[in-house]
C-alpha cells in the first residue's frame, strides 16, 4: 500500500497541483494585502472615507452595548452577532482579482505556446469521385474505384 501511495504522489500531475495549491496560497496573500492594503483606502475615500473592513449589521448586542460607529473588532470584543457585509465586499474584489489575474496568466501561456499543431490528416480525397475515404482504404466505398 505505502509503495501505492509513494506512486501515486511522485507522478507528475499530483506534484503539479501541489505545487500550484502552494504557489496559489502565496498569491491569494499577495493579492489579499492588494485589496486590503492598496485598493480598498482610496475607494473607501472616493465613497466618503468608507472602510468597508468595519461596515456590519448589528443582529444582537453582545454583553456590553456598543457606541455609535463602533468598529467590526469592537463589535466582536463585545460578543455581538454581526453580519459582515464589508468584509464579504473585500473577499468579492479579492476574488475578482485573482480571477483577472489568473485570466492574464493562462491567455499569456496560451499565447507563448502558439497554435495548436494541426491534426494529421486521418482522409484522402478519392481522385476519381472526391469523396472522403480512409487513409488506408484500397478501394473507394462510393465509387468503387481501386485506389
Amino acid at each position: 500500500m505505502f509503495k501505492d501511495f509513494k506512486a501515486f504522489i511522485m507522478r507528475g500531475n499530483v506534484l503539479d497541483m501541489a505545487i500550484g495549491i502552494i504557489i496559489g496560497g502565496a498569491f491569494g496573500t499577495i493579492v489579499k494585502s492588494l485589496v486590503d492594503d492598496v485598493l480598498m483606502p482610496p475607494i473607501g475615500m472616493m465613497l466618503g472615507h468608507v472602510d468597508f473592513t468595519d461596515r456590519f449589521i448589528l443582529l444582537k448586542e453582545g454583553s456590553t452595548a456598543l457606541p455609535s460607529g463602533a468598529t467590526l473588532e469592537q463589535a466582536k470584543a463585545a460578543g455581538a452577532v454581526t453580519l459582515n457585509y464589508g468584509t464579504f465586499i473585500n473577499a468579492v474584489i479579492a476574488f475578482l482579482i485573482v480571477a483577472f489575474c489568473v485570466y492574464l496568466v493562462v491567455r499569456a501561456a496560451n499565447k507563448m505556446q502558439g497554435p495548436a499543431p494541426a491534426a494529421a490528416p486521418t482522409t484522402k480525397d478519392c481522385p476519381y469521385c472526391a469523396t472522403a475515404i480512409p487513409l488506408a482504404a484500397k478501394k473507394c466505398p462510393h465509387c468503387t474505384s481501386a485506389l
